[in-house]
């Protein structure tokens, strides 16, 4: 019986010469066709074979193809990065280990406090950000970097020093999506933060043709929560509002629009009042969801935008987390990404999560049993700071 041998195969066993002779006898579309089914670290190295092969994969529409060629595939879960106080890590699930990823911009930033990441990558993209210095939008998995220059909230800050926050406690967080309504992929950093009006927020929305902050009018209707990341969702990021009544604000990257979210919430009105860190805003296969520790429990809401209501996803035991793990419970845990991973036979996926108190490990949760996972993923010897997942690419701005 003979043997189904793949095109990936063959290639990621070819030498350069071999390569170039293939280059030689295969129309230049043909052999593009076969790259794109690649992963991006076997193209990292066959940039070096020809300067067409060079050229081709930095063109932006290869790069686009290559993405969407494996995200379509399916069958591989994302990379988690890990940005801590001291170093920038990568884990691939499925294996025991985190790789330390050189920092590409050296000493450029002398930060000793360590970045913030924003909640969600784009395309294989993360952003690092830091209230009082320069950030980057970064790529882990080929160290393509680009600064952010300061906005007008960070030099703000800066001057004021401490009175800042004696009058706007916390930190507001950096928002990261893109606008999927133009022929041409738009990258867009976004701040969104309280001004001195009540019931109001100021909205700086970073351009990448102009390298600049620029302002957006009519800015969001309401306030907005400092402590809950902002999340992007079919090209939308999402804040949890700073009102009475605490509810889903939308910003809509392409017209540059805010809405509120509206369907009646399942969780409760004053969820800040009660504990700012009992409820999470996260993105699970591209559907926005919310997650809300109450009681024994955490549930994760995921919202329908068909029918605008919520659905319950998972119910997690946190009394048996904290017996397994030690895991404290005072926060409410943060998901990551559902798995696909080898177990494509189940019903349902696996969530990874971890606290965002104490994040030392990542956990699992099985929604057949019911129960933290078996396979317990990754342990580190000390925290690993603000995580996010990315899918490998090789796009750049």
């Amino acid at each position: 019986m003979k043997r189904k041998v793949s095109v990936r195969r063959i290639i990621l066993f070819l030498i350069p010469e071999r390569l170039m002779m293939m280059e030689e006898a295969l129309p230049h579309h043909v052999v593009e066709n076969i790259l794109e089914r690649l992963p991006v670290r076997s193209l990292l190295r066959f940039k070096s074979v020809s300067k067409q092969w060079k050229s081709t994969m930095e063109s932006r529409n290869f790069q686009e193809r290559q993405l969407k060629h494996h995200q379509q595939s399916g069958g591989r879960d994302p990379d988690v990065f890990m940005a801590s106080a001291t170093t920038q890590r990568t884990y691939v699930l499925g294996s025991s280990l985190s790789v330390k990823i050189p920092n590409p911009w050296g000493k450029e930033n002398p930060t000793t406090t360590g970045y913030f990441v924003s909640g969600n990558s784009c395309d294989g993209l993360v952003c690092l950000y830091h209230p009082l210095e320069s950030g980057y939008v970064f790529n882990p998995t080929t160290r393509w970097y680009r600064p952010l220059p300061l906005c007008q909230l960070q030099q703000l800050m800066i001057s004021q020093g401490e009175s800042y926050h004696e009058n706007e406690p916390g930190i507001f967080k950096l928002g990261f999506g893109k606008d999927t309504c133009t022929t041409t992929t738009t990258y867009k950093p976004v701040w969104l933060y309280n001004s001195g009006l009540d019931n109001a927020a100021t909205c700086e929305v970073f351009d990448f043709s102009t390298n600049a902050w620029r302002y957006v009018t009519p800015s969001a209707p309401y306030r907005v929560a400092r402590v809950a990341d902002p999340v992007f969702v079919h090209g939308s990021l999402h804040w949890f509002t700073d009102c009475k009544e605490t509810k889903v604000l939308c910003f809509d990257l392409h017209t540059e629009a805010f809405q509120v979210v509206s369907s009646k919430a399942p969780f409760p009105a004053n969820s800040y009042d009660e504990n700012p860190y009992s409820i999470v805003l996260c993105n699970l296969d591209n559907r926005l969801c919310v997650s809300h520790m109450k009681g024994p429990d955490q549930v994760i809401w995921s919202f329908n935008s068909g029918n605008k209501t919520w659905e319950k996803l998972f119910s997690i035991d946190l009394d048996l987390n904290f017996v397994l793990y030690g895991s404290p419970t005072v926060s409410a845990f943060r998901p990551l990404v559902l798995l696909d991973g080898k177990k494509k036979k189940k019903k349902k996926k696996d969530l990874l999560f971890y606290d965002i108190m104490k994040t030392e490990c990542l956990l699992i949760y099985d929604p057949e049993t019911d129960r933290p996972g078996g396979d317990f993923t990754f342990t580190a010897d000390k925290s690993m700071g603000f995580l996010v997942c990315y899918f490998q690419s090789l796009i750049s701005i």
